[in-house]
Order: C-alpha cells, then sequence, then structure tokens
C-alpha cells in the first residue's frame, strides 16, 4: 500500500446553460510543503494567481459570457460578483467599440488569432476607463475560450494627446522648426514642421535623414557658420543669422537659434532648430540703410559713408603701414551744362560721372557724391604715389569723355587734387582738406591733376583765401539758412526748428559749415556772420507766428566768440523787439564743452538770456563731462544728445550712454532732444527710451523756409 500524501480537495460546482447545478467538478491538490517548488507552483489555484495580477483578467466564452474574472475587473466596471456571473463582456464597453470588439473575439474563436485592441470601459456609474485588451483562444476539456488581461493607459492616452498638442503647435507655428538627431557627424534631421516646408520649398520627405547643412549657401557666412559648428560640438545653443538656398535656388536669409535636448541622463540626444525667414526685413534694412548712405542721384557713398570709410582706411593703413590716397575732384563749368542744356543733363552728367569713377576703382575702395558736382574717391592699399598717379590719370582720362544726351553730346572736364596718408595729413579731415587744396591749385592752373604739396598750406595764402572768400560771401549775399524740424517723439508733431547756416559758393556749390567756421572763428569773422544768422532766424520766426505757428522755437547755434562779446545779450534783446517775438520763441545753442569750460560766463549767460525771454539750449550733451549740479544752475530746459551718443546705439550695447543721458534729462525735468537721428533702429531706441524730441536727416533734411511751412502745413494738419 501507497504511503499517504497530504492534499487538499475542491469541489466545482458544473452547471447546465440555465446556471442550474448538475454535477461538481473535484479538485484534489497536493499539500504543498510535499512538493517541489516548480511542482508547488503549478499546483496554485488559478483564482489565486488573477487577483494578484496589476490589469483586469477575465475568461469568457464565444457569446462574450464572463465566465472568469479577478478584482480589478470588479473595480474598472463597478459591479458586484454576481452580476459579473451574470454579465456579458459587450456590455463593459463603450459602444463605439463592441462590433470591432466582437469582430475581433470571432476572429480569434475561428482563426485562433490574438486578440489585441484597445477599448474604453465603462462603468455603471458612467466613469470611462481606457485599457489595451490582450487575449488568446485555449482549448479545455473540448471547449473553447477567451483568456485575456486588460491593461489600464489612461496614463499613455494623456500623455499621447499631450504629444498630439505639442505636434499641432509645432505643425501651426509660422516659424519653421527641425529637429535632428546627435550623435553622428552629419547630425541627420529627424522631424520638419510645414513652416519648414513653406520657408525652404523642401517636403518633410526630401529632408529627413539629411544633414542640415545641404541647404547652405557656398562660400557665404563662413564665419557665422564655424560659431554655428562650433556651438554644436561643444553640445550648447547658438543664434546666428546666415544665408540659404531654398529648394528652387533662391537665397534667403535665416536668423536661427539653436538648442541643445538632454535626456534624463543629462544626455545630448537632440538639437532643436528654430528658423525665422527675415529675408524681407534684411532687404528691407539694406534698402534703408543705403538710402541713409547713399546719394539718391548717383547712387555712390554720400558724405556721411565716405568719413566713415575713410576713417576706417586710415585705421587699417596706419596697423599695415600701407598708403591711402583721397581724391577730390570738381567738375569744370558744370553750372554752364545746367544753365545751357538744362537739369536734367546736369543730372544726366553726374549719373555718368559717377559710373565711369566706379568704372576705374577696385571694390575696395570708396567713390562718394560730396555735394554739387564734387566727388571724392579713397584709393586704399596704395604700394607707392607712382601706382596711384597711374589711377588717378586714369580717372581723369574717363572723366574727359563727353556725355552723349538728347541728341548732343557734353564736353566734360574736371579738376583732380590728390592727398596721402602719411604724408599730407594723419586724420580723415586733414586729407581731405589737402586734397581740396591741391583741386584748386588745379583748377587755378587750367584744371587737370594736382597732387598736394605742403606749401600749399602757408599761413599767408590760407588767411588771404579765407578774408576773400568770406568777404565774398557776406557782400554777395551768398549765406542761406535751412531750418531743420525737431519732431515729437511721440505725436511725430513738429516742436521746433534748428537755423542751419550754409554757404552757396560760386565755385565749390553750396558748402556746409564745417568747411568754413572754423577759419572764420578764427579771423574774427564769425561775429558779422553770427548777426547775419541772428537776423534771418529771427524774421523766419516771425513768419512763423504770422502764419499761426505761435509755439514753434528757433534755435541757433552761437560760437564762443560770439556769445561772450558785450553786446551778445544787448543785440539778442533787440532782435527779439524788433521782430515782435515772445519770450521762449528763441533758442540759443550751445555745446556743453564750451559751457562747462567757462562755469561763470555760462552762468551769467543763461541768466541774462532768461531775462531778455530767449532760451538756453545745450548742444552735443554727453561729449563733455557732464556736471548735473551745474545744469541746475544754469536752469536749462533743453539738452541735445551728442551725435555720438545717437550714433553708438547701432552698436552692441552701445545705447547706454543715450539711455544714461535721456535719465538725466528726465530726472532733471529737462527736455531731451536726440539729434541727428538717422536711421529707425535710433529712432525705436531714443522713443522707447523716453527721448522727448527727435532731429536729424531719419525724418526731414533741412529745408528752406517755404520748405519748411509747407512741411507744418501737411505734418500739423496730419498729427
Amino acid at each position: 500500500m501507497r504511503a499517504g500524501r497530504a492534499a487538499s480537495i475542491t469541489l466545482t460546482a458544473q452547471r447546465d446553460a440555465s446556471g442550474a447545478a448538475r454535477g461538481y467538478h473535484v479538485n484534489v491538490i497536493p499539500a504543498a510543503h510535499a512538493l517541489p517548488d516548480a511542482e508547488r507552483l503549478g499546483a496554485t489555484a488559478l483564482k489565486d494567481v488573477v487577483d494578484l495580477l496589476p490589469g483586469t483578467f477575465y475568461i469568457l466564452d464565444r457569446k462574450g459570457r464572463v465566465l472568469m474574472w479577478n478584482h480589478n475587473l470588479e473595480r474598472v466596471c463597478e459591479m458586484m460578483p454576481e452580476e459579473l456571473a451574470t454579465a456579458n463582456a459587450f456590455e463593459m464597453l463603450d459602444v463605439s467599440d463592441r462590433a470591432e470588439f466582437a469582430d475581433k473575439l470571432r476572429r480569434m474563436f475561428d482563426e485562433n488569432i490574438e486578440l489585441e485592441m484597445e477599448v474604453d470601459y465603462v462603468s455603471r456609474s458612467g466613469r470611462v476607463t481606457p485599457a489595451l485588451l490582450r487575449g488568446a483562444r485555449i482549448d479545455c476539456d473540448g471547449g473553447q475560450y477567451l483568456f485575456g488581461m486588460g491593461i489600464d493607459i489612461a496614463k499613455r492616452r494623456a500623455h499621447e494627446r499631450q504629444l498630439n498638442l505639442y505636434k499641432r503647435a509645432l505643425d501651426a507655428a509660422s516659424n519653421g522648426v527641425i529637429i535632428a538627431r546627435n550623435g553622428s557627424p552629419d547630425q541627420p534631421i529627424e522631424y520638419v514642421n510645414p513652416a519648414f516646408e513653406r520657408i525652404t520649398g523642401y517636403t518633410a520627405d526630401e529632408v529627413i535623414g539629411r544633414d542640415p547643412r545641404f541647404m547652405a549657401a557656398p562660400g557665404l557666412d563662413e564665419d557665422e557658420r564655424r560659431r554655428m559648428s562650433q556651438a554644436l560640438h561643444e553640445q550648447r545653443s547658438v543664434h546666428v543669422v546666415l544665408r540659404n538656398l531654398r529648394k528652387n535656388g533662391e537665397l534667403f536669409w535665416n536668423d536661427l537659434h539653436i538648442t541643445p535636448v538632454h535626456d534624463e541622463n543629462g544626455q545630448v540626444t537632440h538639437f532643436v532648430g528654430i528658423l525665422v525667414d527675415v529675408t524681407a526685413s534684411k532687404e528691407r534694412a539694406d534698402r534703408l540703410e543705403h538710402e541713409v548712405n547713399h546719394d539718391s542721384l548717383t547712387g555712390l557713398a554720400n558724405r556721411t559713408l565716405l568719413w566713415d570709410r575713410l576713417d576706417h582706411a586710415l585705421h587699417l593703413a596706419q596697423r599695415h603701414q600701407t598708403l591711402v590716397a583721397a581724391v577730390l575732384i570738381d567738375l569744370d563749368n558744370f553750372k554752364t551744362i545746367n544753365d545751357t542744356f538744362g537739369h536734367d543733363a546736369g543730372d544726366a552728367v553726374l549719373k555718368m560721372v559717377a559710373r565711369r569713377l566706379q568704372a576705374t576703382v577696385r571694390d575696395s575702395d570708396t567713390v562718394a557724391r560730396m555735394s554739387g558736382d564734387e566727388f571724392v574717391m579713397v584709393l586704399v592699399e596704395q604700394p607707392s604715389l607712382r601706382y596711384t598717379l597711374r589711377m588717378v590719370e586714369r580717372v581723369r582720362r574717363a572723366l574727359v569723355m563727353p556725355v552723349a544726351f538728347g541728341g548732343s553730346e557734353i564736353p566734360v572736364g574736371a579738376s583732380l587734387g590728390v592727398a596721402a596718408f602719411p604724408h599730407d595729413g594723419r586724420t580723415s579731415a586733414d586729407l581731405v582738406r589737402a586734397a581740396d587744396m591741391a583741386m584748386y591749385r588745379a583748377k587755378s592752373t587750367g584744371g587737370g591733376l594736382h597732387f598736394y604739396s605742403s606749401e600749399m598750406r602757408s599761413a599767408s595764402e590760407a588767411r588771404a583765401t579765407l578774408a576773400g572768400n568770406m568777404k565774398s560771401a557776406l557782400d554777395d549775399d551768398q549765406l542761406f539758412l535751412l531750418f531743420q524740424p525737431r519732431m515729437d517723439a511721440r505725436s511725430g508733431k513738429v516742436r521746433g526748428f534748428e537755423a542751419l547756416l550754409r554757404w552757396r559758393h560760386p565755385e565749390h556749390g553750396v558748402m556746409l559749415p564745417a568747411s568754413f567756421l572754423a577759419e572764420a572763428e578764427e579771423s574774427g569773422q564769425i561775429v558779422e556772420i553770427g548777426n547775419r544768422v541772428l537776423d534771418r532766424a529771427c524774421a523766419f520766426a516771425r513768419e512763423l507766428r504770422d502764419a499761426g505757428y505761435t509755439a514753434l522755437p528757433v534755435a541757433v547755434n552761437v560760437s564762443h566768440r560770439e556769445y561772450s562779446r558785450p553786446t551778445f545779450i544787448a543785440g539778442i534783446a533787440e532782435r527779439m523787439s524788433r521782430y515782435g517775438l515772445p519770450p521762449g520763441t528763441l533758442e540759443i545753442e550751445i555745446p556743453e564743452a564750451d559751457l562747462i569750460r567757462n562755469p561763470g560766463l555760462a552762468r551769467d549767460l543763461a541768466a541774462q538770456l532768461r531775462d531778455v525771454g530767449a532760451m538756453l539750449s545745450i548742444d552735443q550733451f554727453g561729449r563733455g563731462i557732464s556736471d548735473l549740479t551745474f545744469l541746475q544752475q544754469l536752469s536749462v530746459r533743453q539738452v541735445k544728445l551728442s551725435r555720438v551718443a545717437v550714433h553708438n546705439i547701432a552698436d552692441h550695447g552701445g545705447g547706454s550712454l543715450a539711455k544714461a543721458l535721456i535719465d538725466i534729462g528726465r530726472n532733471l525735468d529737462i527736455t531731451v532732444v536726440g539729434e541727428a537721428v538717422e536711421t529707425e533702429a535710433q529712432v525705436e531706441f531714443l522713443r522707447t527710451h523716453g527721448c522727448d524730441q527727435l532731429q536729424g536727416q531719419w525724418f526731414s533734411e533741412p529745408l528752406s523756409a517755404d520748405a519748411a511751412r509747407h512741411l507744418l502745413a501737411q505734418r500739423q494738419h496730419m498729427a
């Protein structure tokens, strides 16, 4: 007889289709301690295991009836065991899932195909639980059953919704987005959004897997690309602006921000690039910059750009020990051309001369139109004066060819003066002045080409020339005023005018004060010139009042030699009385540095101007050493920012000086004027940081009195 073994016996009711008991099935399970581990685990009852499973467990028959389940299914469906015993699996699912579930259930039983699908459990209370169902057919004692499990995927669904939201946001973004994988030299593209496709012309299928650099424009923006490559190598963010090629070969400007993406271990797995097409704004800025820095008639560099280029050329020449030549060109008998053939013919001659000058020099050289029929060339990296002579002689020969216009041939000639750095001048102003002297020597000897020589600058010749020219300017009424409007930074209304002196020279054309006032101040003729300017400025202020503009002051620049004279204040009072000007109509502008050099005189002057109804305005504010206490003592009502402070706004961090000066003015309750405003960036910076008024070429060039009144009629009405 076999030795006895410990065991447990379970009876399971066997029921018919109606649920009535028809017998019992006996399960004999040996005692666990009597079996090896594998057999003991294998003998564990299925019912004891399924309740430990993390998801729902179920056994279904072909009709979907639930034959066995675990507690998780009871919890998800919110059903009691007796309810599940009579339940059908279809009733637990969302209506939209039932047809697909029925089809998959049928195929599983008929074709023995594994069941897998996502469904939404719907509980008795209406709570929805998304789940992934997995199951397979089990053949048991002649019957077929579905043994399956359901895993709660609510978190995964929420994550997918979030990812879909992010993707929709990327797809809707107006800027291009590109994601590239890190870890290989070519950093292949893994994703681009529709904006990228629109900007570049490439579809996602055409770029996925490619090196992002395939769009680079060959030979352009190499410094920016090297900087970008270095940043990617160092796995850090970078911002570059460079040119790429669209699919159709068109060049476009790309403002690109690249940011590394780290995984949970801190490793960079991808780079995300935000691409902005800034072609339109770049082209608009280039056009604007060209208009500001170039002559509108000829397209050549204007006076402002000339000085910048010449300063830069001299800086490099000093560093590299090379020569720079300045060539000043004045057309012969240009007034006769205008008088004989008309101003259209004169413009045609100027344009043709500009083209000929540009054709005779290298790309590194500069050709500028100074004013009227006067041109300047800056020839860099001259190996010798002999080389310069050959270049300039080629220019002279090109200029003497006649210009065809309207069926006629207009004869053209020119006088050329040449000066070389460092022999003839070590600054831009000295070099151009030397070239100007050489040009006048050429003109006085019948035209042609002349190099500067030191004897041209003898004191006696300079004084004689100055005295004669200044006397003629006064006697022949060659001096005249233009008026530059000063605009309200917020409303755009005209708040005043600055009187600017010009000299209509019979030979040189219209000359700016910088070319003659220094000499006039030295000789003393500045006093008579200043009186002429004050008379005409007061007359203009009277005209404005008569026209109904009663609150527009006119500013006049005065020199130390003028305001230090004992009769200066009396002259101001007499003019204001003669022209019937109320207090505040006339502004006297004096550079800050001049006032600081003589504080006692400055205080007396400020008080005396207030007494007679004129207003002191400090020019070039910030160029001197500002003393806030001193400004308060002067009771100044207005300051004008120095040109340096305004022009440095475009530089990186260069706007700090202008901002600081504006803050000083506002803290002292002083009106702050930004003058020499030439770019949109300067306008926006000054306006944003509280500058009260703006003045410069950006708004208006200096105007004649008639043009100024016309501007007022338009601007004040529009504003």
